[in-house]
C-alpha cells in the first residue's frame, strides 16, 4: 500500500524484515542503514522492548529511478521475533508493499522458522494482503554456522511459495543487499503496473 507524496514527488514504500527471534531481522536493517547515502536517509529509530528491538528508517536509493516523475523512498522495518510482541507485528505490517523473511538456517531453529512464517501469513491474512500475492523474498540466513541446514532443506520446509531465495550472513552483510534489491525490484514491478 504505497502512499504517494504528490508536494515531494515521492512513492513511499514499506518493506518489512519478518522472522523469528534472533535471526537477523535487525542486523540487516542495521546493515543498510550504514551502507546507504548519508543525505537521502533518515535516522535510525529503535523501538525497544524488554528483550527484542523494532528498528525502522527510510531512504531513498538512487539507483532504483523515477516512475513515472516521482522518486521511490522506501521505509524498512524490523519486527520484534518473540511470539509475545504479535500485537506489534501486525501493527508494522499495515500498509506493507514487501517482505523479506529472514529465517535462521540452524537446525535446531526450523521449528521457530515455520512459527514465524505461519505467523506471517495469518497476520496478512488478517489485513486482507494474500502471501503469495505480495512481494515476497526469503532470506537463509546464518550459513556459516556448522549447523545450517542445506538450502534445499531450507527451501523444501519454508519457501512453498516459490519466491526469490537468498543464503546470508548478514552480520558480515553478505546477501543482504541482495535481498534488498531483491524485494524493492518486484515492488517497484507492481507500482509500474498500477496507476497512481
Amino acid at each position: 500500500m504505497s502512499f504517494i507524496n504528490y508536494n515531494a514527488k515521492e512513492i513511499h514504500c514499506k518493506i518489512v524484515y519478518y522472522g523469528p527471534s534472533l535471526s537477523g531481522k535487525t542486523t540487516n536493517v542495521q546493515y543498510i542503514f550504514h551502507k546507504s547515502n548519508g543525505e537521502d536517509k533518515s535516522q535510525l529509530t529503535e523501538l525497544p522492548s524488554d528483550l527484542e528491538r523494532t528498528l525502522f528508517f527510510d531512504f531513498l536509493p538512487l539507483e532504483v529511478g523515477d516512475i513515472r516523475g516521482f522518486k521511490t523512498r522506501f521505509h524498512l522495518y524490523s519486527v520484534p521475533g518473540q511470539v509475545v510482541y504479535d500485537a506489534s507485528r501486525k501493527l508494522i505490517l499495515k500498509g506493507l508493499d514487501g517482505v523479506v523473511f529472514v529465517a535462521d538456517s540452524q537446525a535446531e531453529r526450523m521449528e521457530e522458522n515455520l512459527q514465524a512464517l505461519e505467523n506471517l501469513k495469518t497476520n496478512l491474512e488478517m489485513q486482507g494482503y494474500d502471501i503469495n500475492k505480495i512481494p515476497l523474498v526469503f532470506q537463509y540466513n546464518k550459513r556459516d554456522l556448522p549447523n545450517a541446514l542445506p538450502i534445499s532443506e531450507l527451501r523444501r520446509a519454508l519457501n512453498k511459495y516459490n519466491a526469490p531465495e537468498f543464503e546470508a550472513k548478514a552480520s558480515e552483510g553478505e546477501g543482504v543487499m541482495d535481498s534488498l534489491k531483491s524485494v524493492s525490484k518486484a515492488i517497484i514491478t507492481v507500482l509500474k503496473g498500477g496507476e497512481i
